[in-house]
């Protein structure tokens, strides 16, 4: 098989392999090991093969593309770029999105490699086209771009790369292309400013984060909600917070939720503002932010209480995110009745919303519900129990009837709540209590597809590995579950048949 493929590769690298030889290559190459294909290449075939690219046959580009693959998959990225450097530069500004991609996957794979990222910084003709297809009409090219250039700012030398030199007017130039495009060169700053306080260094004095943040403080409402994305991205590193904070931002923020009431607008970027501030919370200090700003609170309740489904998803979002840390829980605890009332609605719009937000619904209530075993304090599980009791007059069936429905992830939503009180000795106490509760978590059956077996098999070792268990549930039931965690979560009991003589 081998021998086949290497006189086509012979075929092609002297230029007379039409298509169906290039379809036969393409067969050959894919039943090939990538060892034995090492030692049987030479770059005359890859340059032959990269030239047959520059034909209008679709046919013919598409075979070459994979063929092209699977070849310089077996390479080395330093011989790539030493010895195929003008082939990618021409791929870079090849009409056809597939040998763009193509070619930006071997950069990837260059960038990724210590020993020839360098040889990548001494082309700068080739960082300029990759910047470049950042304004690709295809957003696979367009990503691939922002992730070489990402990885390519990792180092030092990267970064003089980019911001140093000619190549930042070439980012700046590629950012006019249209609104679209300009997002894309934001989002790649952001992600340079995220490895390191001396990439956002280099990212502040490019000056391309102040117009970032301008944009996001100025008067456009939808270009505002598609800022706040980004600047929550920053805002998940140490560096970006800083950042954020020394230039006013995070008050200016804060500033305009207190002035959305009077925005007729503000329903396009408010939601984005306040998960801003449950994000900022739980990478920082709930409390603190919570008392520093506390519009950002009161904002959460309003849309929490509102009659409208899109805000009160965002406010169910933000306060899963709060309460996913204890001490986002103690923030919503001290506001007593007022957050008690609204489990209320939580839990009746779990029961009763569309699906999306019953989900949702679902997904903050295992967030706030969850305690790991080493914070367990008696107060702690007080909370989380009076908790429960505030979603419905009969919680445990609440989820359970949810859980009894055939839609699977309205199915698994309702397994991950009784997962997250599963380890708290209430919560077992009450499952032991409720008729048929603890034969239906070992009943095999009602679990329809994997993602149920998967979601019913976490509760099931989250019982088992309780410390509570055995003393609650007795040993009859505690034997069962580790039974069922023995076996797993796919496990099928064999049937046995007896054949019965005259029988049909």
């Amino acid at each position: 098989m081998a021998e086949a493929a290497v006189e086509l590769l012979e075929r092609a690298a002297r230029r007379d392999a039409g298509l169906e030889e290039l379809r036969a290559l393409r067969l050959a190459l894919q039943a090939v090991p990538l060892s034995a294909l090492r030692s049987r290449l030479g770059e005359h075939h890859l340059r032959a093969l990269f030239g047959l690219l520059a034909v209008n046959d679709r046919e013919q580009v598409s075979a070459c593309v994979s063929i092209l693959e699977r070849l310089l998959q077996a390479l080395d990225p330093l011989y790539v770029i030493q010895n195929l450097r003008e082939e990618l530069q021409k791929g870079l500004f090849h009409p056809d999105d597939s040998v763009k991609i193509l070619t930006m996957s071997q950069v990837g794979r260059i960038v990724e490699d210590s020993a020839a990222v360098p040889e990548i910084l001494h082309s700068p003709e080739l960082l300029q086209q990759i910047i470049n297809c950042i304004g690709g009409e295809k957003i696979a090219v367009a990503k691939e771009a922002i992730k070489s250039l990402s990885r390519i700012a990792q180092r030092q030398e990267g970064l003089e790369a980019l911001f140093g030199s000619s190549l930042l007017g070439d980012l700046r130039n590629v950012m006019a292309t249209s609104d679209v495009v300009r997002y894309r060169v934001y989002e790649l700053i952001v992600e340079i400013s995220s490895v390191s306080a001396e990439s956002l260094n280099y990212c502040a004095n490019s000056g391309l984060i102040s117009e970032l943040l301008g944009e996001l403080t100025g008067e456009d409402v939808l270009v505002r909600a598609t800022c706040i994305e980004m600047v929550t991205s920053l805002a998940h590193t140490p560096q970006g917070r800083q950042y954020l904070a020394q230039q006013g931002v995070i008050d200016k923020i804060s500033n305009i939720i207190l002035g959305a009431e009077s925005d007729p607008f503000s329903s396009f970027y408010l939601p984005g503002f306040v998960k801003f501030f449950g994000n900022l919370a739980v990478v920082d200090s709930p409390q603190q932010i919570c008392e520093r700003y506390p519009v950002f609170m009161e904002k959460v309740f309003e849309m929490a209480e509102s009659q409208d489904p899109t805000m009160i998803g965002v406010a169910v979002d933000t306060l899963g995110i709060l309460g996913s840390n204890v001490e986002g829980k103690q923030v919503l605890q001290k506001t007593r009745t007022r957050f008690q009332n609204l489990l209320s609605k939580i839990g009746h719009q779990a029961k009763n919303a569309p699906t999306e937000l019953r989900l949702r619904c679902l997904d903050a209530i295992s967030s706030l519900l969850y305690l790991p075993p080493e914070q367990q304090t008696e107060d702690l599980l007080r909370m989380t129990e009076s908790w429960f009791t505030s979603l419905s007059s009969q919680p445990l069936e609440l989820f359970r009837s949810i859980s009894t429905q055939p839609f699977p992830d309205l199915h698994c939503g309702a397994l991950r709540v009784f997962t997250a009180i599963a380890n708290q000795p209430w919560a077992q106490k009450l499952m032991l209590s409720s008729p048929g509760f603890v034969e239906y978590v070992v009943d095999r059956s009602v679990e329809p597809d994997k993602a149920s077996k998967d979601a019913k098999y976490e509760l099931v070792k989250a019982l088992v590995n309780s410390k509570s268990i055995a003393e609650i549930f007795g040993n009859q039931y505690y034997l069962r579950l580790r039974a069922y965690l023995h076996e797993g979560p796919y496990y099928v009991q064999a049937v046995s048949t007896t054949a019965v003589e005259g029988a049909e």
